[in-house]
């Protein structure tokens, strides 16, 4: 059964090039949540997150929240594989789909169907597992003959809906999203919602971060405050009903 436990989790992150100046060192404790591990002429350490104790099982829809540089993306990116932790431990049950800087690894010199297969073996699918969802994924995004164009030629509406067409075709036990996706494209925001809310429902488990309060209390039954890179309160909150109309 897909599962997350994270025991006391901490992370530190190195930040090379910068100068430990009192103007620049200012700026860089403000960034980062005023967390500044260590500095010395070109390194600073950032301790991203500290003491991390959160445990997710099937059926949980977790919210995350806190201030810009609390730490919710470096805990998504725990979450998701993407880091590693320097000191506790986390455990993760199932497949986990990160939606976290979507549109990272397209090739814009390729064509749209290109970008389709270099994403997908990405996303970890087979080669055969993302011939048989090309048909699908090239239908659903409506760009027809301009999937054998290069990407460099789309306009960014064209291009969200690639993107979108592509992250929302993989199902996954474990969501990780930054941020709710919004594809900007009126015509296409309808059906992109519809696809939205099947692939959250899907899921086993939904990890969210936003700064959308009524949407976080709309969509999670649990929600995590950070604080400069440690969570400071937990709140359980009224099982929530099943997502409509998130994409308007």
């Amino acid at each position: 059964m897909p599962s997350i436990i994270l025991q006391d989790c901490g992370l530190d992150l190195p930040i090379y090039g910068t100068i430990n100046r009192s103007l620049k060192g200012a700026v860089m404790s403000t960034a980062t949540g005023g967390r500044i591990a260590s500095a010395s002429r070109n390194v600073t350490v950032v301790q991203a997150l500290k003491g991390i104790n959160l445990s997710i099982v099937s059926g949980d829809r977790v919210g995350i929240m806190g201030h810009n540089g609390a730490g919710k993306t470096t805990l998504l990116r725990l979450i998701a594989g993407i880091y590693e932790p320097n000191s506790g431990q986390i455990r993760v049950n199932g497949k986990v789909s990160s939606f976290i800087n979507l549109g990272q690894g397209m090739d814009h010199e390729a064509t749209g169907a290109e970008n389709i297969l270099l994403c997908g073996l990405m996303f970890g699918l087979g080669f055969d597992e993302v011939q048989e969802l090309t048909p699908s994924i090239g239908e659903f995004s409506g760009l027809g003959d301009f999937l054998n164009m290069p990407v460099r030629t789309y306009s960014s509406g064209m291009l969200m809906r690639l993107i979108f067409s592509i992250v929302t075709s993989v199902p996954a036990e474990i969501l990780v999203m930054d941020e709710w996706i919004s594809v900007g494209d009126a015509e296409f925001t309808a059906q992109a919602g519809e696809r939205l809310d099947h692939l959250v429902n899907k899921a086993s488990i939904l990890v969210l971060a936003s700064h959308d309060e009524a949407l976080i209390r709309r969509l999670c039954n649990r929600i995590v405050f950070l604080e400069h890179g440690e969570i400071v309160r937990i709140e359980e909150i009224a099982a929530s009903s099943t997502p409509e109309a998130t994409l308007q």
